[in-house]
């Protein structure tokens, strides 16, 4: 009894959730709207032990939260989100949970990517950002079929940084630009900052230029993501 009873409490408490998101979303969306918002994915974990539960379900529920999230964005008409999934530098954590994260992390890109899926239905082409090739086999391959079966959808881009560092970014773009300078045949000294940021993953990605920076924790630090773009574009750290 007292477990139906809270079963329809939350479903209540859901129902009025997503009512009141509605109806801010459609305020919100009649004044104008930033292109590009990021976010960092922050506090899983302790989200997680204040629940006393494992780090893992706190990952799960970032996960789901993510997905609210591009609903929310997708009806106030912003175009591109890009996610701060895993940094290079969690590879340090323990083996058990980086193990998890990456199996989360496929059968997230799978569910995401199914017919009929958030991806389908909003016609969202997905880009993951970052040093792929430090990832397992398995979740490479997940992570190539989703951007390959989302290539040419128009609505929408996701770009899920993972495994992401910002000074890797740019030290990658760096590089790029030295290439394609000695290709052309052309002078260090004729690199431009414009040079630089047409050689980030994320520009070369179709994305806009970042507005605005989120970290849901309530954190005040960067945590080594989007360097460049926050410090190039009058984005806004929250």
């Amino acid at each position: 009894m007292l477990t139906a009873g809270l079963e329809a409490w939350q479903w209540l408490i859901t129902l009025l959730t997503d009512y009141f998101t509605h109806i801010v979303c459609a305020i919100l969306s009649s004044g104008p709207m930033p292109k590009h918002i990021a976010f960092v994915m922050d506090g899983n974990r302790r989200y997680a032990r204040r629940r006393q539960q494992r780090a893992l379900d706190g990952h799960t529920a970032g996960f789901f939260s993510l997905h609210r999230l591009l609903d929310v964005c997708l009806t106030l008409d912003i175009r591109c989100v890009s996610v701060y999934a895993f940094s290079i530098e969690n590879f340090k954590r323990s083996q058990d949970e980086v193990e998890g994260l990456m199996t989360l992390a496929k059968e997230k890109l799978i569910e995401m990517s199914q017919k009929g899926g958030v991806l389908d239905r909003h016609q969202i082409r997905v880009n993951v950002v970052g040093r792929r090739e430090l990832l397992p086999l398995d979740v490479q391959e997940v992570a190539r079929k989703v951007e390959q079966m989302t290539m040419h959808h128009k609505k929408a881009i996701l770009n899920i940084c993972m495994p992401y560092t910002s000074r890797d970014e740019m030290a990658t773009a760096v590089e790029t630009t030295l290439r394609d300078c000695r290709d052309e045949f052309l002078y260090p000294e004729d690199i431009t900052e414009s040079d630089i940021d047409k050689s980030l993953q994320s520009a070369q990605r179709h994305s806009p230029s970042l507005d605005i920076l989120v970290r849901t924790s309530g954190t005040f630090r960067l945590s080594d993501y989007f360097l460049w773009q926050v410090m190039i574009y009058p984005a806004f750290l929250f």
